[in-house]
C-alpha cells in the first residue's frame, strides 16, 4: 500500500461504525465475546428479571400476576418483620465493620514487625479465612453451648477464681447474646482477610517517614497516630466499602447457628430474601426486598464515597 499517510485530525468526521475495519480489531472482540455472552445471560438478564419480578405475585406455581408496587408498599408500611430484619442487619453493620477494621489493623502492625518466624504467625491469623463457613460456624455452636461449650467453661472458671457468681449466658437462645455470638464467629472468620490487604498497605509506607519522626522525637503512638493511621487511610476506605457490603449481605453465619433466631433477633435482610424465596414461595416480595437492599448497598456507598474527601489521604491527591 501507498500514498499519503493522514493523521488522526485530517481525517473526516466519521460515525464510530464507519471508521472500524473489521480487519483490524474483530480478533479483539472475538476474545471478549465470551466473557460478553456470559455477563449477558448470568448477570444482566437475571437483574432485569428480578426487577420484573418485583412488580409481580408469583409463588412458582401459579402464572405470574403484575400487582405494580403492591410488593413494595406492603414491605415498607406494613411488614414488621421487614423492620426488624433492617434493625439486625444494621446491628451487625456497626459492630462488624468497625471491630473488624480496628483489629485487623492492629494484628497487622503487630505481624508487620522483622521478627523470626513472622510468617508462621501470618499464617495462623489468615487460616480462619480459607475454613468453610458451615464448618466453622458448628464449631462456634459447639464453644457458645450453655452446657458444655468451652466458652461457658471458662467463664465459670473465671467465677470460680474470682470467688465472684459468675453465670455463662444461654449465647444462642438468647436473644440479646445470639447477635454479639454471630458477631464474634464473623470476626474470627474475616480479621484474617482484612489483616492481609492491611499489611499490604503498611509496607508500602516509606521507611524515611518512621525515621524522620523517631529522630523528631515522636514516640511509637505519635508514629501511629500520625504516620500509619493516615497513610492506610485508603486501604481502610477500600475495607470499610467491601466490610460494610458484606455485613448488608450476612446469611451464612446466622443461618448455621441460629436460623435467625431466638425470636427472629439474627434474621438479616438477605436471610429474609431466602426465606420469602424458597421458604414461603413470594417470589415477588424476595425480588422488591432484594432491590430496596440494593438501594441501600448504593446509598451508603455513595455516602461514604463522598465522606472519603475529608479523611482519606492520598500520597499525590489533593491531601
Amino acid at each position: 500500500m501507498s500514498g499519503k499517510t493522514t493523521t488522526l485530525a485530517e481525517r473526516p468526521a466519521l460515525g464510530r461504525w464507519r471508521r472500524w475495519r473489521p480487519d483490524q480489531q474483530w480478533e479483539g472482540y472475538l476474545f471478549l465475546l465470551p466473557s460478553f455472552i456470559g455477563f449477558l445471560v448470568f448477570t444482566a438478564l437475571p437483574i432485569l428479571g428480578s426487577l420484573a419480578l418485583s412488580f409481580m405475585r408469583w409463588n412458582l406455581l401459579t402464572p405470574p400476576e403484575f400487582v405494580g408496587l403492591a410488593n413494595y408498599t406492603q414491605l415498607l408500611n406494613q411488614d414488621p418483620i421487614f423492620r426488624r430484619v433492617a434493625f439486625n442487619t444494621a446491628y451487625f453493620i456497626v459492630t462488624i465493620v468497625p471491630l473488624q477494621l480496628v483489629l485487623s489493623l492492629l494484628l497487622a502492625v503487630a505481624l508487620n514487625q522483622p521478627l523470626r518466624g513472622i510468617q508462621v504467625y501470618r499464617l495462623i491469623y489468615f487460616m480462619p479465612v480459607v475454613a468453610t463457613i458451615v464448618a466453622a460456624a458448628l464449631v462456634f455452636q459447639w464453644m457458645f453451648n450453655r452446657d458444655f461449650g468451652i466458652i461457658s467453661a471458662f467463664i465459670w472458671k473465671v467465677g470460680e477464681w474470682t470467688g465472684m457468681p459468675v453465670s455463662p449466658p444461654d449465647w444462642l437462645n438468647s436473644t440479646t447474646w445470639a447477635r454479639p455470638a454471630v458477631v464474634i464467629l464473623t470476626l474470627w472468620k474475616n480479621v484474617g482477610f482484612s489483616m492481609v490487604i492491611y499489611l499490604a498497605g503498611l509496607q508500602a509506607i516509606p521507611k524515611e517517614l518512621y525515621d524522620a519522626a523517631h529522630v523528631d522525637g515522636a514516640n511509637a503512638w505519635h508514629r501511629f497516630r500520625y504516620i500509619t493511621v493516615p497513610m492506610v487511610s485508603p486501604t481502610t476506605f477500600f475495607l470499610a466499602i467491601i466490610l460494610m457490603i458484606g455485613a448488608f449481605q450476612l446469611f451464612s453465619e446466622p443461618y448455621v447457628m441460629t436460623r435467625g433466631g431466638p425470636a427472629q433477633a439474627t434474621l438479616t435482610i438477605v436471610y429474609y430474601i431466602y426465606q420469602n424465596a424458597f421458604e414461603f414461595g413470594r417470589m415477588g416480595k424476595a425480588a422488591a426486598i432484594a432491590w430496596v437492599l440494593f438501594i441501600f448497598i448504593f446509598i451508603f456507598t455513595y455516602i461514604q464515597t463522598r465522606l472519603q474527601r475529608r479523611w482519606v489521604h492520598y500520597e499525590a491527591g489533593e491531601g
